[in-house]
């Protein structure tokens, strides 16, 4: 394993900060990952965000035997994509699926996901703080 992380961000999330503020909040995502890796300025942390699924099934491939792991937001592919958690099932790197939003208290069908079964753990419903608190789960397997 060479250290990197993966943070991983699928449709309509290059919108954060704009997107219904009200449930994604009014901070965007570029903003809150230079907060994230000055906070944590010892993680090499690449990041990668795509509306259109294959390219995110091509960077899971890409990053899945080498990166020591995955931070995943697959958006509404989370409730659709088999084809996502074909690619996370065919990876070794763990990957941790996050969400702002607490998706068991939204629309019925965001309460499926084809990803948590494949998913080393999901966190959802703790804003962009998700993915910190992802990152750390992450660094304590390190241990």
């Amino acid at each position: 394993m060479n250290g990197k992380i993966m943070i991983m961000n699928g449709p309509n999330l290059n919108l954060l900060g704009i997107r219904e503020p009200g449930i994604y909040g009014k901070e965007g995502f570029d903003e809150y990952l230079n907060v994230l890796r000055e906070k944590y300025e010892g993680i090499d942390m690449d990041y990668f965000q795509s509306n259109i699924e294959g390219e995110l099934i091509n960077k899971i491939h890409e990053t899945g035997f080498s990166y020591e792991g995955i931070i995943l937001n697959a958006g509404a592919y989370t409730h659709t994509s088999i084809a996502l958690a074909d690619a996370i099932s065919a990876v070794t790197t763990p990957v941790i699926e996050v969400h702002i939003s607490n998706t068991a208290r939204r629309e019925n069908f965001r309460h499926v996901s084809f990803l948590s079964a494949v998913c080393l753990g999901t966190i959802t419903g703790f804003g962009l703080d998700s993915y910190e608190l992802a990152l750390q789960a992450l660094l304590l397997r390190r241990k």
